[in-house]
């Protein structure tokens, strides 16, 4: 299922944004981008996605950008004092002039300039607060994924509807009447009698194996269990797409084996119907967490 969600915060000297989008696929797939410094928070992100989502790849990207904030200047005045008495013992001439405060603070280590609240503590308070912020991107990523879900489950219903109103016309088919079966196997005996060495009997035990082979009592009665099974499914919700598209795929394998089976060419428009409206379906269930 699709979705997009974004959440941003700000936790000591960072701002920090999640942005999660999810797309249709069979299983699921997460992918994070994250920036360095939060490689820890990645298996517990994983984590958080995982409870929330089953079905679709997931793209989960942190942006975290410090704020700008005063360097720290740290003067080491103890080796300031040192490097002081050392030199004052030296003695000067014409070419050695007496050591300066900015030549002494050149000396490095004298001298150290750093940015502010690199501490570590920080560093910590911002990913548990980025991982507080993802929680909440992954529900607003969710409660949009059902909306779409239940968008869909209506025209799922629908589909449902026409494959049983289909199923129905299958089993009122004139074609599939005795009377009718009965007619179409006269036919043929008749045409088959003309012919020299001719075997009742065994042209008996012929119709009568043709006749069992183009019942399709057993695939409407299958057709009928699996679109009562989807529509129990779509009532009671939930992460249901591997089921129905499991429950498609027995669908589909019924139409098959129907219009396989048919010997009417009205029997056998109907099951290219329902072939054509159980991939309708099965494509739909795509979309289904």
């Amino acid at each position: 299922m699709t979705g997009f969600a974004r959440v941003s915060g700000a936790t000591a000297n960072f701002r920090w944004a999640w942005e999660v989008k999810s797309v249709n696929a069979k299983g699921l797939d997460l992918r994070l981008r994250l920036p360095s410094g939060f490689d820890a928070i990645e298996a517990e992100a994983r984590a958080s996605l995982g409870k929330k989502l089953t079905r679709g790849t997931c793209y989960a990207t942190l942006s975290a950008q410090r704020e700008a904030v005063t360097p720290e200047v740290y003067l080491n005045e103890g080796l300031l004092r040192r490097l002081a008495e050392a030199i004052s013992h030296v003695g000067t001439n014409d070419t050695l002039r007496p050591a300066s405060i900015d030549g002494l603070l050149g000396v490095r280590g004298v001298i150290e300039i750093r940015d502010a609240g690199d501490e570590e503590s920080d560093l910590l308070a911002v990913q548990r607060a980025a991982l507080e912020g993802l929680g909440e991107t992954v529900t607003a990523l969710a409660a949009m994924r059902e909306q779409e879900g239940a968008a869909l489950a209506l025209i799922l219903t629908q589909r449902l509807d026409r494959l049983t109103t289909l199923r129905q016309a299958a089993e009122d088919c004139p074609a599939r009447k005795p009377e009718a079966v009965r007619a179409k196997l006269a036919e043929s005996v008749a045409l088959l009698a003309g012919q020299n060495k001719f075997d009742e009997t065994r042209l008996y035990q012929e119709a009568l194996l043709l006749a069992a082979k183009a019942d399709v009592r057993e695939e409407l009665d299958r057709l009928e269990t699996h679109i009562a099974a989807a529509n129990e499914l779509l009532q009671k919700g939930g992460p249901i797409g591997r089921r129905l598209d499991f429950l498609a795929q027995e669908l589909g394998r019924e139409a098959n084996t129907l219009c396989a089976k048919s010997n009417d060419a009205s029997l056998t428009a109907i099951g290219l119907e329902l072939r054509v409206e159980i991939e309708q379906f099965r494509e739909q269930v795509q979309n289904i967490e």
